[in-house]
């Protein structure tokens, strides 16, 4: 079973999805991904749906997932474009949860509490100023297990950008939780889901993999 999302774009972010095998190199807490029962999927989505902390969130409850293990290329025409991480093939009922961190903290320790109790690994996609600000939060995130995520240094739109400009939105975060951590992060998620050729290109270039969300339940 093939199961496909989609959410409203800012910038010309349509995409053409391909089916890739299963074997491919994924990051931690995507293979980690805890199936949920109904009780826990309501409480999880009430969070979400209430806007605590988050820009974007993948989850649902039934059938496969599919989230691209690489950035893919699509030809059309005599232009290529390419695309970022979607989707990947599973025959197993499991969800994707990811939260942007971008703004506050009011609530991280309830979410992290939450997601304590149900055994629940996501990845938060995080912004310079966001880590600055919260550099506990940071560090809580990380002891849970899990993934830290890049969202950019300034929450700007990336296809706007220079490549240069491009690379030192990403660098900056990552150099900012390298020194908080001790990690590298490796997943980066474009603000507003905005990208361009320009911006994969740079993401790649930084040894990250440009993340795109399938379900956002700000729009639910």
């Amino acid at each position: 079973m093939k199961l496909q999302w989609g959410r409203r774009q800012t910038s010309d972010t349509s995409h053409d999805t391909q089916t890739q095998p299963d074997n491919l190199f994924f990051p931690k807490s995507f293979l980690k991904m805890t199936q949920l029962d109904e009780g826990q999927k309501k409480q999880l989505s009430g969070f979400l749906k209430a806007g605590i902390f988050v820009l974007a969130a993948i989850i649902a409850g039934v059938g496969a997932y599919r989230f691209l293990p690489m950035a893919a290329v699509v030809v059309s025409g005599n232009a290529k474009k390419e695309l970022p991480i979607y989707c990947v093939n599973t025959e197993e009922k499991k969800v994707a949860l990811s939260f942007d961190a971008a703004w506050g903290n009011e609530d991280t320790q309830a979410i992290l509490d939450i997601l304590k109790k149900y055994d629940v690994r996501v990845t938060f996609f995080m912004t310079g100023g966001w880590i600055e600000k919260y550099p506990e939060d940071v560090k809580a995130i990380a002891a849970a297990g899990h993934d830290l995520g890049n969202h950019s240094e300034n929450h700007k739109q990336m296809s706007k950008l220079s490549a240069e400009e491009c690379i030192e939105e990403i660098m900056k975060p990552h150099e900012k939780v390298k020194e908080l951590t001790g990690q590298e992060m490796i997943l980066f998620r474009p603000p507003y889901g905005d990208y361009n050729n320009t911006l994969i290109s740079a993401v790649r270039e930084c040894g990250y993999h440009c993340i795109q969300w399938d379900v956002d339940t700000v729009v639910l």
